[in-house]
């Protein structure tokens, strides 16, 4: 996953008027306008990374000594893979190899460990050579509430009013560990240092829902 992210980023950094990258599936939907969108991302000169500490099985447990010395396991860290990230930033993931190498070699989902490298690779990163360069919170939301292997995904009948205000409304992030503990951290979406909604696009919503969502932003906009 993370080779097949650095090509696209290789193909759309060869346009020099591309200035911000952002990484969706099949499955997301935009919450906003274009314009808010637009202004949302331009407007502030950090990436939208998620990044957090997780001591638990699905955060350090993953951890391989093999990254030593160069990355340390108070350094290791978890995140959504759904990134929204401006110019600079793609151009240092491209240039990167000694970090990618450690997760190319130690991070592969049937090591033991389970680490799934999409993950790790760009929180890890981040949290070493640009902690204050992003925002420690993705632009997608994610419905991890079922506590399953995938998240919640959305069908015709879930796709409501109700359901894109609420998502639109939200103006924290927060993060829950993996140890038994299940310890929140919660933390305010601030956009240039004012609070703002958290996210600019959705996921996961089946082919099904397209009739309802298409009918439904006729009638709702949100900017």
């Amino acid at each position: 996953m993370v080779d097949a992210e650095k090509r696209l980023l290789a193909n759309a950094l060869a346009d020099v008027d591309n200035q911000f990258f952002v990484l969706l599936s099949d499955s997301c939907v935009p919450l906003h306008t274009f314009d808010y969108v637009y202004n949302y991302l331009m407007g502030t000169n950090v990436s939208f990374i998620d990044c957090f500490h997780d001591p638990g099985p699905h955060g350090n447990g993953r951890y391989s000594p093999g990254m030593l010395p160069e990355i340390e396991e108070k350094d290791f860290r978890k995140g959504a893979q759904w990134f929204a990230i401006t110019r600079r930033h793609a151009l240092l993931i491209l240039a990167d190899s000694l970090y990618y190498k450690k997760f190319k070699l130690y991070c592969k989902p049937a090591d033991g460990r389970n680490c799934i490298a999409d993950e790790h690779y760009l929180p890890t990163l981040f949290n070493m050579v640009d902690p204050g360069g992003i925002a420690n919170w993705s632009v997608t939301h994610v419905d991890w509430s079922e506590g399953k292997w995938h998240p919640r995904s959305y069908r015709a009948a879930d796709v409501t009013y109700d359901l894109l205000k609420n998502i639109t409304a939200v103006d924290e992030n927060f993060h829950v560990t993996s140890d038994d503990k299940k310890i929140v951290t919660q933390k305010p979406c601030l956009w240039n240092g004012s609070k703002r909604p958290c996210y600019l696009f959705a996921r996961k919503f089946y082919p099904e829902a397209l009739d309802n969502l298409l009918k439904l932003f006729t009638s709702y906009t949100s900017v």
